[in-house]
């Protein structure tokens, strides 16, 4: 079922949400949107609310359906609590009653915003196109225009005054955010690593939790762990919720062990449990060094289910070459690890068989108290882009990826040396 083209901000209000097997998940309490001066308002996600109260945010990609009085979900709902950024607007906290100045063939009058209208564009991206206010009088010349109280509905770019004044900072913030947008990850972080403090702070507000997960994960120990300084101790929780979990628990490592538990302590269990574990292992070990969610699926999965994983966009380029087949369950630690296959291989064989068929059986499991130096050799003896980490019961603990083993054999300066050229 897809959804419709277009609707009223104001009747999502209350309305139940549903995943795709029909179980509820909560009820929408936002919508949210993000202004810019070169385009229209754009919708970004909802909020909804689910069991505890926590609010929660859905990405418009994920919505499927929003009619029959409620909204269909695809995909897991990510349960970080919502924390809106400074580049963020809440249509029905923020936009509703709102006085605007409406343009007319009469000349401009000022009205108040009554409900936000949104549209689906063929690239399927949703921004705001219609805005229903109630009308008042001509501004700044007192003449009657409209009887005072009638409604109507104007185009978004007939309104003005509708989107939030931004401090300087903030608005500095969101330029140098827009301006740098097409830049990789690992520019990214160095362009906010070199901000001054103040600046950088401001940049860090308006970025939302996925991007400056992704900016720590490519800064040195001493950045991060100020930027995180910078932060919230609830958004700080929710950052690390978003990171790599062997990131997480490097970062983690970094602060002092009263400041890494209360952050633990916020996070999500099912979060914060992988971390404590990593940070149980010394941090040049197979144990220290892997990730707890390499991609892992049963034997009897197929093919084709298995190519649908790695293609998708959360799964980085170093996981997604090596898929782990393990009894059930299938989050670590897992059940038997049977063996792995890669991602060539995969590309070989009929979509329609199952991966237990293939599996490279040929290379021994490392262990979580194996050295760096193990490690790195397995790695390169056998061309691995990544390698499994089992316990003694052959439970799958996680995988080592070749960044994974970069990162700790490069020396500890070499983000900041990272544009220097030696004669060596």
């Amino acid at each position: 079922m897809s959804a419709p083209s277009r609707f009223f901000v104001a009747r999502l209000a209350s309305l139940n949400v549903f995943d795709p097997l029909g179980d509820q998940v909560g009820r929408v309490r936002d919508v949210v949107v993000t202004f810019s001066a070169s385009r229209r308002p754009r919708v970004i996600g909802i909020v909804v609310e689910v069991p505890g109260r926590r609010r929660v945010f859905v990405p418009m990609t994920r919505v499927t359906s929003v009619e029959g009085g409620q909204v269909i979900t695809t995909g897991l709902v990510n349960m970080r609590r919502f924390e809106k950024r400074a580049t963020e607007t809440l249509v029905l906290a923020e936009l509703l009653e709102r006085p605007v100045t409406v343009r007319t063939d009469d000349g401009p009058i000022e009205a108040t915003v009554e409900d936000i209208g949104v549209e689906q564009a063929a690239n399927r991206n949703w921004s705001v196109t219609k805005v229903f206010v109630r009308g008042g009088r001509k501004s700044r010349r007192g003449l009657l225009v409209r009887r005072r109280g009638e409604t109507f509905t104007v185009p978004i770019e007939d309104v003005t005054g509708l989107s939030e004044r931004a401090s300087a900072a903030e608005h500095s913030a969101v330029k140098l955010l827009e301006s740098v947008e097409d830049l990789k990850v690992a520019d990214l972080a160095e362009v906010v690593a070199d901000l001054a403090p103040e600046r950088r702070e401001a940049v860090v507000a308006a970025l939302d939790d996925d991007r400056l997960a992704d900016i720590l994960q490519e800064l040195g120990d001493i950045d991060r762990a100020a930027i995180l300084a910078t932060l919230t101790q609830g958004r700080a929780a929710d950052v690390l919720e978003a990171m790599d979990p062997d990131d997480a628990a490097d970062l983690l490592a970094a602060l002092p062990p009263e400041r890494a538990e209360t952050l633990l302590q916020l996070m999500q269990p099912d979060d914060a449990e992988p971390l404590r574990r990593l940070l149980s292992y010394d941090e040049n070990t197979a144990g220290g060094l892997m990730t707890t969610e390499p991609v892992i699926l049963a034997p009897e999965d197929s093919v084709a289910e298995a190519l649908a994983v790695v293609r998708r966009e959360e799964i980085t380029a170093g996981l997604a070459t090596t898929v782990f087949v393990c009894r059930p369950p299938l989050e670590t630690p897992t059940g038997k690890y049977l063996g792995m296959i890669h991602l060539q291989r995969l590309l070989r064989e009929p979509p329609h068989e199952s991966i237990g068929r293939y599996l490279d059986k040929a290379i021994d499991p490392l262990r979580p108290e194996e050295p760096l130096g193990r490690v790195t050799r397995t790695l390169a003896t056998y061309n691995l882009i990544a390698a499994p980490v089992v316990d003694e019961q052959e439970h799958l603990l996680g995988a080592v990826t070749v960044d994974d083993v970069l990162d700790h054999i490069l020396p500890e300066d070499w983000r900041e040396d990272r544009h220097e050229v030696t004669d060596e």
